[in-house]
């Protein structure tokens, strides 16, 4: 390999090596040329200053002192220029380690000859550059640099002797300087052999190191699993991309603190680290887009709760909707059971009570035993219905729709038809026109069971019957949202997770579908239903549409 390679990137010089078979990296050329340009510039300053404050016998130019002047100043001037072909790498490497070998020689030879031969000392000088780029070329280039100085400075000897300046015992000083020469020059080659193969290695090592970090900031980034890492001050150090999307944050921003983010998640935090070895992280709490539930769990990078934590964000809406897809399975296989089995003999139960009731033969208490079997007869028969209902799973048919508009007209209707006083549904001041993409009729039958329950649920409580319509944007996912708000009595806290569960209610003669059905309509058009309790009593159940950035063409699309 010639010293040119040395100044292609490791990438581009991989697989190619030496006579010793090793792999040179081109930043060790330029980095023994700078070193060696810099002996230089000093090597002459010094010699220089030498000469002119030193009174005769000189060291340097003591036979000669216009040459040792001269050469001296060509040395510097030498290093002056090479620093600028070194700081803009113009010429190549090769060009640059045969020109400053050529200039060394000439120039300490020069200074030999002015100094008054070998006997000056001055021709040592000559290994320190024959060294140097021992170490930059291969073996067989650099013994026949050594042959060249060796012979230059025998020629040296030569012409000053021939000139009457030395005698001929320093041939012998000189033949030692070329074997030095040559021994240097094999030393040099070892050493550059390790350093090349050290070099190499740990280049491949940083390559290894780089790919491994990437791959890991990889991995990290496309998990599933949301994860967030916070340090002593609460500071975010590490954020993936699923956690960026359940805060809409920007991810990149390492100085932002834990509060900033999201400040129900830096209260769960500061929780746990005063709990001590207790593991609590509460319940789930909405994200930013105010579809998703996430349950936080918290795990130390240490020791100690008060240095760096893991924050791994379960998305519990994920695992929701599996237990959903198992119970619907089970539902269905139920409801076909229900359809064959118990679905008839309720309707004849129900037939034959309706025509005891109209016997004149029974009288007062029998009839209200009659009562019974009919209402319960009827409450059964929801309950087959409702089941079917979910079990058919009709296919949807979206339709864009604008919000304000709709729910209006859905409030006068709802009014009239349940004869309740006008204002007892209406539509807030807050509430914006909006596009949203749902099936209409099953819009109509989640606003209509969800205000139906706020009436129900509001006529047990004091005062008057109060359901506000409330249409919005999320800010953070620009999701549209319908919010029913009451002021009935609201939920208890620790059953705010039943709620949606099939066959849970808390009123007497409820069937406790109506939820879970309105739920799973919401769900097959890409909607969510939460409820969350309304500040001053009562509840508020929000349906979150689906993002309109991911509609598909015209009217229809989903």
């Amino acid at each position: 390999m010639s010293a040119v390679d040395l100044s292609r990137p490791a990438h581009a010089a991989k697989g190619r090596s030496d006579a010793a078979g090793n792999a040179e990296p081109g930043v060790f050329a330029w980095r023994v040329l700078a070193l060696l340009n810099l002996f230089r510039l000093s090597l002459g300053a010094v010699l220089l200053l030498t000469f002119l404050l030193v009174d005769p016998p000189r060291l340097v130019g003591d036979v000669d002192p216009g040459l040792a002047v001269r050469a001296l100043v060509a040395m510097i001037a030498v290093g002056c220029l090479e620093m600028a072909f070194l700081h803009w790498r113009r010429p190549g490497v090769e060009t640059q380690t045969y020109l400053m070998f050529g200039a060394d020689l000439a120039l300490i030879i020069a200074l030999v000859h002015a100094s008054g031969g070998m006997s000056s000392g001055i021709g040592g000088l000559v290994v320190v550059s024959v060294g140097a780029i021992a170490a930059l070329v291969p073996a067989r280039r650099a013994f026949f640099f050594a042959a060249v100085t060796t012979i230059a400075l025998l020629l040296e000897q030569t012409f000053a002797q021939l000139s009457g300046v030395t005698q001929s015992e320093q041939f012998a000083a000189a033949g030692i300087l070329g074997l030095v020469t040559f021994l240097i020059t094999a030393v040099a080659q070892l050493v550059r052999h390790r350093i090349v193969e050290t070099e190499a290695l740990a280049e491949q090592r940083g390559v290894d190191l780089a790919n491994l970090v990437e791959l890991n900031d990889y991995v990290i980034q496309h998990l599933r699993e949301s994860i967030v890492v916070v340090d002593g001050d609460d500071r975010v150090r590490l954020m993936n991309e699923s956690a960026v999307k359940h805060f809409g944050v920007d991810g990149r921003d390492g100085a932002a603190t834990l509060d900033q983010v999201s400040d129900e998640l830096a209260e769960r935090l500061a929780e746990w680290r005063r709990d001590g070895a207790v593991e609590r992280s509460g319940g789930p709490f909405p994200a930013a887009d105010g579809a998703t539930m996430i349950r936080p769990h918290f795990a130390p990078l240490g020791s100690g709760r008060a240095g760096g934590v893991v924050v791994f964000l379960e998305d519990t809406s994920l695992i929701a909707e599996r237990v959903q897809q198992t119970k619907l399975a089970a539902l269905g296989r139920l409801s076909a059971s229900i359809a064959h089995e118990i679905r008839n003999p309720i309707g004849a139960m129900s037939h034959a009570g309706q025509l005891l009731a109209e016997s004149d033969a029974i009288g007062a208490a029998d009839k209200r035993l009659t009562d019974i079997i009919r209402v319960n007869a009827t409450r059964v028969s929801q309950i087959v219905e409702s089941v079917l209902s979910l079990s058919r799973r009709d296919k949807t048919q979206p339709e864009r729709l604008q919000l304000k508009p709709w729910i209006q007209d859905f409030a006068r209707e709802f009014v009239e038809t349940q004869e309740l006083y006008e204002g007892a549904v209406r539509v807030t001041e807050e509430a914006i026109d909006l596009d949203v993409q749902m099936d209409p009729t099953h819009l109509h039958q989640i606003v209509w069971n969800l205000c139906d329950n706020a009436v129900k649920y509001a006529s047990l409580a004091a005062g008057a019957i109060s359901v506000e319509l409330t249409s919005g944007v999320i800010e953070t996912s620009g999701r549209p949202y319908l919010e029913i708000a009451d002021r009935g009595p609201g939920i208890q806290p620790d059953k705010t997770e039943q709620i949606f569960e099939p066959f849970f209610t808390s009123q007497p003669g409820g069937t406790g579908l109506g939820l879970y059905i309105t739920r799973e309509l919401c769900e097959r058009n890409g909607a969510t239903l939460r409820y969350a309790p309304r500040p001053g009593g009562g509840s508020v159940f929000r349906i979150v549409f689906a993002d309109p950035d991911r509609w598909q063409g015209g009217d229809g699309g989903a």
